[in-house]
């Protein structure tokens, strides 16, 4: 049998599970107005909806993503040759929307209007949306709910016929559908909303269709290495220091960690070689990191993800003109590229890079477990990935908890770094 199954939309071949979706998509929303595609990672949820904006007659289509995806959307659509007009147009822009009459709005990576207990502020701009044109609407996401149940509430605010519409808001929702608890943080008490129950996802099992990578016959084996460096005397020592004293001064400058969430973060910067003061200003303190990944991808054309800006600018000074944050640069030459993590997590393709290396690593389980997929396609059989952790740094703690699905938090970091 064929590997692609025909479906005929102005000449475009579909793979066969993608026609499949398309069809039942169709028939969801059909019937509801609403659907929400749960397709991993390179398995073309963004064309699929795109066929189905076709197959349902839609003339205004308002696609809303990542900055860093509007390119390769708009390639699709061109790709595809739809009859529809289409808008596409990220998150933070959302406020330039003025137009009314969509006839679809497309949500793409739509687990990020999940905040809870409040809306964040790309909730209510999508709900304000929604209530002026009265569009069918379509999520998209490879992770609905990546960190709680809970985050499914807000990604429906606005949708005429999400199953919790009767519910005024998140709180009167949680009543039914949150193990509510009260955690003490810095001596008060306060609810913890995150224990949304898995009765949630039945509520929206039927709007939904959900594809795995497996499903559609990806072979892609991740392998994972930990190379660890040991930072330069200065660094270390500066590490102590703050740990014990909370405050250094020097150079006109003040590093201050007098919570410990901010010492979290200042550890955090320094086991990577950064430093923010309290100014402002920001500097590399250590190459350490930058030197060791030069060196040892040398001629080799990678993907580089950083936490802190400043880590940019130290690869950067080492690697000079031969690195990039531009993925259309990127993709046409022989330069690496070094991304911000949480902005490269979602929407992009890294497929270009030999392997995937890790400057530093973020707090959230969401970061890792989307970033590493950014190289997956259908043909591509391995995954190389390195994290490059300081030696006894904050890293590994990290890595421990992030790769169990879980946040570290500033609990984690008490337990394992404070006698607090």
């Amino acid at each position: 049998m064929e590997d692609f199954f025909i479906l005929k939309l102005s000449m475009f071949n579909f793979r066969e599970y993608q026609a499949d979706i398309i069809n039942k998509g169709v028939e969801i929303i059909s019937v509801y107005k609403f659907l929400y595609l749960a397709m991993e990672v390179r398995t073309g949820k963004t064309l699929t909806s795109l066929g189905i904006a076709s197959l349902i007659d839609s003339k205004e289509v308002l696609f809303i993503t990542k900055k860093k995806a509007i390119s390769s959307i708009e390639d699709d659509y061109k790709l595809l040759k739809a009859k529809f007009n289409i808008v596409v147009i990220n998150y933070e822009s959302l406020h330039k929307v003025k137009q009314t009459g969509w006839d679809l709005v497309v949500c793409d990576e739509a687990h990020t209007l999940g905040a809870f207990p409040k809306p964040n502020k790309r909730a209510k701009q999508v709900k304000e949306i929604l209530l002026r044109s009265n569009p069918y609407v379509i999520l998209l996401s490879g992770t609905p709910t990546p960190e709680s149940y809970s985050q499914m509430y807000h990604q429906l605010y606005g949708i005429t016929n999400s199953p919790f519409k009767r519910f005024k808001n998140f709180y009167a929702f949680s009543k039914e559908y949150v193990l509510v608890k009260q955690r003490k943080i810095n001596g008060m008490f306060i609810n913890d909303y995150s224990k949304g129950m898995k009765s949630i996802l039945d509520e929206i099992s039927r709007f939904k269709i959900s594809y795995t990578q497996k499903s559609a016959g990806f072979k892609t084996e991740t392998n994972e290495k930990i190379l660890y460096v040991n930072l330069n005397r200065i660094t270390q020592g500066l590490i102590t220091r703050l740990k014990k004293d909370r405050v250094i001064e020097g150079d006109g400058e003040l590093l201050l960690a007098d919570t410990p969430a901010k010492l979290m973060t200042k550890v955090h910067q320094l086991c990577s070689g950064t430093v923010k003061f309290e100014s402002g200003n920001a500097m590399t303190i250590d190459f350490t990191k930058a030197k060791f990944i030069h060196k040892y991808f040398k001629d080799k054309k990678i993907a580089i993800f950083y936490k802190f800006t400043q880590e940019y600018k130290a690869l950067k000074e080492i690697y000079k003109d031969k690195i990039t944050n531009d993925l259309e640069e990127f993709k046409t030459t022989d330069k690496c590229i070094a991304l911000q993590i949480v902005s490269g997590r979602e929407g992009i393709s890294l497929k270009e890079a030999s392997c995937l290396v890790y400057y530093n690593i973020d707090f959230s389980a969401t970061s890792y477990w989307q970033s590493r997929d950014r190289m997956t396609t259908k043909n591509r059989t391995h995954n190389n990935i390195f994290w490059i952790f300081s030696k006894d740094g904050i890293e590994n703690d990290i890595y421990k908890a992030v790769v169990k699905k879980k946040d570290y938090t500033l609990s984690h970091f008490k337990r394992d770094l404070l006698d607090l």
